[in-house]
């Protein structure tokens, strides 16, 4: 007689995750890319048109994936007021950051200065008025740029804020409608799922994006401009990495009790990603999924992390503080304190009016001053040639500030499953990288309480 255990069938075989052979070909394409821009500093430059597609093929994800994860988390809540509080909460927060960011660049910077000695000619004069963006808008034009022109071009446009405001009040309308509006979120989930297995698709192209953004940063700099600015470059490297480990770790440790070590190494490979691109944009998607598969509800998620990438820029604002005094040193014109307090405050408000500019650090910073204090624009051109080096100090640290602030975001808001967050940060609950979406971590949501079960995906996930 044949036992029900020899009968039934065998359970499916667990597919590998090959998504780290993709991660050990980006380090060994941005080694190459080095080596590249440094024999062949002529072919690194030309080859920047790689890593410029790449970037650009991540951002034309951005915008679905905000909306879907915004709509989704929104409509899914009960009470408005839960994600008008998530929103305030996450904008004091962001201030006080960059405060504190500015505080801390200060410091550094009065503490190094590190333009002292150096001299200007006429060809950086001009490289530096030349950076100098017409698209970085005052105050109130910036706020009405959020309002789209029609509902679609938020997302033709690339513009998140944008979106963000589109997927508010579809996310409000849709909670509103109650019951009626059911079939319309399981819409945009099947739409949120294909979105993020494109996003899977197109990260197979990292290699060579980063081959052809690394090749081109080291080509163009060279390393005779890296020696003449390694006191600005170190001293910014450091004080990202003192902000990260000291303000954010102290900060993550005390509210939420985590280990900022342990939150870094679940992300190591977004991490990798913004060294190999100088873009944070290029990990937004991931992040955003990454942070919900963590345990943090998506509301907050939706709300917090596109939010953050527009309003919580600490890297540029540690950035501008300290290119700031390195000018004006390096002009032979230092400013007092009671000159660089007001300059950095307008630089605050005015890095808000080139969310989502290309090169937005520079742009902002050139721009500022020409507002503000427009003899300093000259010497802008003294840190152009290093810009892209910073940047990925910028990117990163701007990473490390959105992600650890979502948790915090989660922890006060009480909008986080912290038995999950241990369970992942230990690694007993693994990120899906072939989907770049855990179908299991939603399942305490309502509007996912209809379908189907996934499989050993979501058994996992309540385990």
């Amino acid at each position: 007689m044949t036992s029900a255990a020899d009968t039934a069938p065998a359970a499916p075989k667990a597919k590998r995750d090959r998504t780290h052979y993709l991660y050990i070909a980006v380090i060994g394409a941005v080694a190459l890319g080095i080596a590249v821009g440094l024999i062949w500093p002529d072919l690194g430059v030309e080859l920047k048109p790689l890593g410029t597609g790449f970037v650009n093929l991540i951002k034309m994800m951005i915008s679905p994936i905000i909306f879907c994860t915004i709509v989704l988390g929104i409509g899914s809540v009960r009470k408005a007021a839960k994600v008008g509080a998530v929103g305030g909460i996450a904008l004091g927060y962001f201030m006080v950051m960059s405060l504190v960011a500015l505080a801390i660049g200060l410091v550094v910077g009065n503490i190094l200065h590190p333009g002292d000695g150096l001299h200007l000619t006429e060809a950086l004069k001009a490289s530096g008025h030349e950076q100098v963006s017409a698209d970085a808008l005052p105050p109130v034009e910036f706020a009405l740029s959020i309002i789209p022109v029609t509902f679609v071009s938020a997302f033709t446009e690339g513009q998140v804020l944008q979106t963000l405001l589109v997927a508010l009040l579809a996310g409000f309308a849709l909670q509103a409608m109650g019951s009626v509006g059911q079939p319309i979120l399981r819409g945009v989930e099947h739409i949120q799922r294909l979105v993020f297995r494109i996003l899977a698709m197109v990260m197979w192209a990292a290699p060579i994006g980063a081959f052809g953004a690394i090749a081109a940063v080291v080509g163009s700099a060279g390393l005779d401009a890296l020696k003449s600015l390694a006191v600005l470059m170190v001293g910014f490297y450091i004080t990202c990495l003192l902000f990260v480990l000291v303000v954010l770790g102290t900060l993550l440790r005390v509210v939420a009790g985590l280990n900022i070590f342990m939150l870094f190494k679940y992300l190591a490979r977004e991490f990798l990603l913004i060294l190999s691109t100088s873009s944070s944009e290029s990990a937004l998607p991931r992040l955003i999924a990454k942070m919900e598969h963590l345990g943090v509800s998506k509301p907050v998620v939706g709300i917090t992390v596109p939010t953050g990438y527009s309003f919580n820029l600490d890297g540029t604002m540690i950035y501008m503080t300290m290119a700031s005094l390195y000018i004006s040193d390096a002009l032979g014109t230092p400013m007092s304190i009671g000159e660089q307090i007001p300059l950095l405050l307008f630089l605050l408000v005015a890095s808000k009016g080139a969310a989502g500019v290309s090169g937005a650090g520079l742009a902002t910073l050139a721009g500022g001053l020409q507002s503000h204090k427009p003899a300093l624009v000259d010497g802008i051109g003294l840190i152009v040639g290093i810009d892209r080096f910073m940047s990925e100090a910028r990117a990163v640290t701007n990473f490390a500030g959105n992600a650890v602030a979502t948790l915090l975001i989660g922890t006060w808001t009480k909008e986080i499953d912290r038995e999950r967050v241990d369970q992942v940060l230990a690694g007993h609950l693994p990120f899906d990288e072939k989907t770049l979406l855990d179908d299991g971590s939603d399942g305490d949501q309502d509007v996912h309480a209809e379908l189907p079960e996934q499989g050993g995906e979501k058994e996992l996930a309540k385990a």
